[in-house]
């Protein structure tokens, strides 16, 4: 069974306090969303506009962006900083006795 192309776009549906609605949005695909009360609808109308997105886009020979279903992660990101904020960084590592990489890891994950 083959994969059908909007298969390869992730799709994310969420509660947003802000907008006081389901928001379902497909990141790398397009910007902007689906929004409304039932999480299951915005999810269906989700996949009709990936579809509407996808068929425009080849309708009008533009190529569609790198998929992002499935995507797999090395777990390294390559960071550029300022010199000073680099020293800062430093300098807070060693007074907690972590490496700069696990400093920024739980920095990071505290606020994700």
């Amino acid at each position: 069974m083959s994969t059908k192309i909007p298969d390869k776009y992730m799709k994310i549906v969420e509660w947003s306090d802000e907008d006081n609605c389901y928001v379902g949005t497909s990141p790398g695909l397009f910007d902007g969303g689906v929004h409304g009360q039932d999480e299951t609808e915005v999810f269906n109308e989700l996949c009709e506009v990936i579809e509407d997105t996808i068929s425009i886009m080849k309708n009008s020979g533009k190529p569609l962006p790198k998929a992002t279903a499935n995507k797999k992660f090395s777990g390294k990101i390559a960071l550029r900083i300022s010199p000073e904020l680099h020293k800062a960084v430093a300098i807070k590592a060693m007074q907690e006795g972590e490496s700069i990489n696990k400093l920024i890891q739980h920095k990071l994950e505290a606020v994700i």
